[in-house]
C-alpha cells in the first residue's frame, strides 16, 4: 500500500507488484491490460506498465475528446468509481453523515443505491420526480 501523499506515477511499480491475482491457467495466454488516466503517459511510467505484462491504454485528454466525437456511444470504463462517488455525493445526508448508528447510515447508503439505480431504469414517467 502506498500512502496518499505520494503521487501515483511515481508510485506505479509498487502498487504493480504488490498486485496478486490467483487465476486458473488459461489454456491459451490471454493479455492483461491496464487502463490508465493522462497521468501515465510518460515514457518511464509507460515501460513500467509493459515490464509488468500489462498492455497499457493510455490516452490524452485530447485523445479523449476526439473520440468521444467520433464515437459517442463509447465511454471510458475507468471512470465508472468516481461517477459513483459522485452520484452517492449528491444524498448530502450521506455525504456529511448525520447518523449515530452504523446500521441507519447503511440503510441510508443502501436507498441511496436503489434511487441511483432506478434513475437507471429509462421510463416513460419519472415515478420518482413526478
Amino acid at each position: 500500500m502506498t500512502g496518499a501523499n505520494r503521487h501515483d506515477v511515481s508510485q506505479l511499480e509498487a502498487v504493480l507488484d504488490a498486485i496478486r491475482v490467483k487465476r486458473p491457467t488459461p489454456p491459451q495466454r490471454r493479455h492483461k491490460h491496464l487502463c490508465a488516466d493522462a497521468g501515465y503517459t510518460g515514457a518511464s511510467a509507460l515501460q513500467t506498465i509493459e515490464a509488468h505484462g500489462y498492455i497499457p491504454h493510455v490516452k490524452s485528454r485530447g485523445q479523449e475528446v476526439t473520440e468521444i466525437r467520433l464515437l459517442p456511444h463509447k465511454r471510458a470504463r475507468r471512470w465508472i468509481v468516481e461517477v459513483a462517488h459522485s452520484w452517492f455525493n449528491r444524498f448530502r445526508k450521506l455525504l456529511v453523515r448525520y447518523e449515530k448508528l452504523e446500521r441507519s447510515f447503511l440503510a441510508l447508503n443502501h436507498l441511496a443505491a436503489a434511487i441511483i439505480a432506478f434513475r437507471k431504469v429509462p421510463l416513460d414517467i419519472n415515478i420518482i420526480y413526478g
